[in-house]
């Protein structure tokens, strides 16, 4: 992986994204794309659209979301602590002890969500499980006027952010959900970017998935391409406790996951296949019956239908502060998408 591409990489999960703030996010990417791209727009609904070669007559869009999880300040009690909604799917038991940002209009504000001690909660209180509504964020304030003077009723909040490598080139980091995602889509448009088009080939980094796959509609619509991919993670069952039976046999390092199943077009699939053999890209196969949670599912119903494919990274611990992938995947995915955009031609056709 090249160092600029990388940097790309921890400025993106060092930078708030939250459903319905993506702005900040989506700045890195115009800035990034701006060197490489022939166009570079946002619409309305905050979708950035890169596009290389835009007059070629097949319409090839790749799509990686960039929110993430996150909260919204609901109410500030009398004494200074915040209580909130979500923003997205959580597991309430991984938000108790967790440093946290409030994204406030005068800067980011530290704050930390924390529950009564251990040696305090009776016997009951230690069986039940913890909701989020019972949880606060504690930002230090001492009382409702100084919390209200910094916080406002719907500023967003995200777990403390970061990049953290592991060994044999993991790295964990909140919002890697869908952060490398929509990294490897970039990264496949300036790869391929380098090479000959014969596509119009379009990334576009899209907005409000973890609400409804709502960026993804909007942006769809408006490209209106004859074929896509979505690149999302998906879990890696190489840890405890997950059965592969039900499941999947995923694991991290092994390459991107390329999925099957009526959410996918088999043509689409099996050209994903084909590219990955010729370069010798390893890859991992997976299966879904039923439209998957992903930016694949709008993509594939939009206006009259759009040839669509899903290509997934391993991620373990999703939806949690230390979400963790494999640098090697990311990288073969951005490798596996460039060739797919530059093996194709104006009169291919993916009619099943």
């Amino acid at each position: 992986m090249e160092a600029a591409a990388l940097e790309f990489l921890k400025e993106l999960l060092n930078t708030p994204s939250p459903s319905g703030f993506e702005g900040p996010g989506q700045g890195v990417v115009r800035r990034y794309v701006k060197s490489f791209a022939d166009k570079v727009t946002t619409d309305s609904h905050g979708n950035v659209i890169a596009v290389k070669n835009p007059d070629a007559p097949l319409r090839l869009m790749y799509a990686g979301h960039v929110d993430q999880i996150g909260l919204l300040v609901q109410y500030i009690d009398a004494d200074g602590f915040i209580y909130s909604q979500t923003i997205g799917g959580w597991d309430p038991q991984v938000l108790v002890g967790q440093k946290m940002v409030v994204w406030a209009a005068g800067g980011p504000i530290n704050g930390i969500i924390a529950r009564k001690p251990i040696h305090l909660l009776n016997d009951e209180e230690r069986k039940q499980v913890v909701k989020t509504k019972d949880l606060w964020i504690d930002i230090g304030a001492k009382n409702k006027e100084e919390a209200a003077a910094l916080v406002k009723v719907g500023d967003p909040v995200t777990m403390d952010l970061g990049f953290r490598p592991m060994l044999n080139n993991m790295a964990s980091a909140t919002a890697m959900d869908d952060k490398c995602g929509l990294w490897v889509v970039i990264e496949a448009l300036r790869r391929a970017s380098a090479k000959k088009l014969d596509c119009a080939l379009y990334a576009v980094s899209t907005v409000q998935e973890e609400i409804g796959l709502r960026g993804a509609q909007t942006s769809a619509y408006s490209v209106d391409p004859h074929v896509g991919v979505a690149v999302d993670v998906t879990h890696a069952t190489d840890c405890p406790t997950i059965d592969k039976k039900q499941e999947g046999d995923v694991k991290l390092g092994g390459g991107p996951v390329i999925y099957r199943g009526p959410n996918m077009n088999p043509v689409v699939v099996e050209r994903l296949i084909k590219v990955a053999g010729q370069a010798e890209i390893a890859y991992q196969a997976a299966a879904s019956g039923r439209a998957t949670g992903t930016d694949a599912n709008t993509m594939q119903t939009s206006r009259g239908g759009v040839a669509t494919g899903l290509v997934s990274i391993p991620n373990r611990y999703m939806h949690s502060p230390v979400e963790m992938i494999s640098l090697d995947d990311i990288d073969r995915a951005a490798d596996l998408l460039a060739a797919f955009a530059c093996d194709l031609k104006a009169t291919d056709t993916f009619i099943p």
